[in-house]
């Protein structure tokens, strides 16, 4: 089979004895092979190649007969991008897995709610930074992801094309927690930034304590997406509830403002069923978080407040001359810690050179490396087997925008297939945009029942991958 075509996306819907054969093996490039260090695995600490430089590229012939128009519908040029799919995007999410392992591990549903509420914090500060759009998944991509030393498995999938809605289900190994939801990310070019809206809700439940809380990301904009140096914030309230206490946690993430002084700030304050404040939570998204008891909270703001200096109000009148409104703030004061507070949550420091790495977490260094013996587990539908971001993250930027182009085509080729015959098209993995909480699930492509405890489960056409009963 010609390599051009060895990569099976379940949009093509493929039926043939040949179809088995698909293993993507050919289409791995130079860079793609696990690391050994005295002959043990180590995860890596770097992509194979640096950046790809974007100072040739004129984004504005492209965004420039697109304002006020929704971006996830419009194929991008391949250098917008970042060598992740949004699949492996957003499963960043679970970078700080240990806040989960302590809420488990926690008694107070209030203290529970603190920890849950930095997790959520914590979900978004590897966008800090990230200026590079991930790949648009394909039609029933999908993306595993085992993590032992973190004791979480999660599974991803691309379960709607139009609109585009990304699914996944997390789970403890040691059946502690769940963590699902479903996401539709919708862009917006506005002239000079560009405005991402994660529509979807994220479900966290704490098996143990029989608790589930539910809440929605916030807004995200790239400011000077044409001009001057790329800078992002993430704005609007976040409510966090936990449905089978009524506590809820109220959080704002702060818009930057005329002088930058509110910038990456996140305030909010918890409350119990009867709406009595247990707690105020404060901090930076791109930082850390703290909580501190409400009245000492508000005893501060009010010392805090009078003890405004007068040179405080100069500099701020200084620094308003001939600012234009998208010029990213040089008002980047760490967090001031009030007396009492405890830490909930400090941000991961990122690795030396990852500015070069298209300002990559460690995390997310390690999403799209091939460990030994992956490639006979996980299926061909993976975004790790995906021609075009393995092309970018070796540097290759004619290949990757080739192989990105060939594989929309055959996407939007086999949906033309789809409608000729008026099928419907039916997810692999996560039937109606999430994994089902059922005593047995049944993949879509065969009527196999997956008895419990069976990992790796092998079915249909030679697949193999991680499926647990939930």
């Amino acid at each position: 089979m010609n390599s051009e075509e060895e990569f099976y996306d379940a949009e093509t819907g493929l039926e043939s004895d040949d179809s088995c054969e698909v293993s993507f093996k050919d289409a791995l490039v130079s860079g793609s092979c696990a690391s050994q260090q005295n002959g043990v695995w180590e995860r890596r600490k770097t992509l194979p190649a640096v950046m790809i430089s974007r100072n040739n590229f004129s984004v504005w012939s492209i965004l420039k007969k697109c304002i006020g128009m929704e971006l996830s519908k419009i194929a991008m040029p391949v250098e917008f991008n970042e060598p992740l799919s949004f699949l492996q995007r957003f499963s960043e999410y679970m970078e700080h897995t240990h806040l989960i392992h302590q809420a488990c591990s926690l008694s107070d549903s209030i203290e529970r709610m603190k920890v849950v509420a930095a997790f959520a914090v914590s979900a978004v500060a590897s966008q800090w930074e990230r200026t590079g759009k991930p790949f648009n998944p394909l039609l029933g991509e999908t993306f595993e992801l085992v993590r032992e030393d973190e004791g979480y498995r999660l599974i991803s999938e691309q379960v709607s094309h139009h609109p585009p809605i990304s699914a996944f289900h997390a789970q403890s190994l040691k059946q502690d927690f769940e963590f699902h939801g479903s996401i539709q990310p919708k862009l917006k070019f506005w002239g000079k930034s560009v405005e991402a809206e994660p529509k979807g809700i994220m479900t966290l439940e704490l098996l143990k304590h029989k608790e589930a809380y539910t809440w929605t990301n916030p807004m995200c904009c790239v400011h000077n997406i044409i001009l001057g140096k790329l800078w992002i914030e993430q704005y609007g309230t976040v409510e966090i509830i936990n449905h089978s206490t009524g506590d809820k946690c109220i959080m704002n993430f702060k818009p930057c403002g005329m002088f930058g002084k509110e910038l990456h700030k996140v305030e909010g304050y918890i409350q119990d069923r009867s709406k009595k404040k247990r707690s105020v939570i404060y901090g930076k998204w791109t930082e850390c978080m703290y909580s501190v008891d409400p009245k000492v909270y508000e005893a501060f703001k009010k010392s805090d407040k009078k003890m405004g200096s007068d040179s405080q109000k100069v500099k701020r009148e200084h620094d308003c001359e001939g600012e234009e409104a998208d010029e990213l703030p040089e008002v980047q004061e760490t967090v001031t810690v009030i007396p009492g507070s405890a830490l909930l949550w400090r941000i991961t420091p990122r690795p030396l050179h990852s500015a070069q790495m298209y300002n990559f977490t460690s995390f997310a260094m390690t999403l799209n490396e091939l460990e030994p013996g992956m490639e006979r587990l996980i299926a061909p539908t993976d975004c790790r087997l995906r021609p075009d971001i393995r092309a970018m993250e070796n540097g290759d930027i004619d290949l990757a925008s080739s192989e990105k182009e060939r594989l929309e085509e055959k996407q939007r080729a086999a949906r033309r297939e789809r409608s000729k015959d008026e099928e419907e098209w039916s997810t692999r993995l996560l039937p109606n945009q999430r994994c089902l909480s059922v005593s047995k699930c049944r993949y879509r492509k065969t009527n196999q029942v997956v008895p419990p405890g069976n990992e790796p489960v092998h079915w249909g056409r030679g697949l193999a991958l991680h499926r647990w009963i939930l």
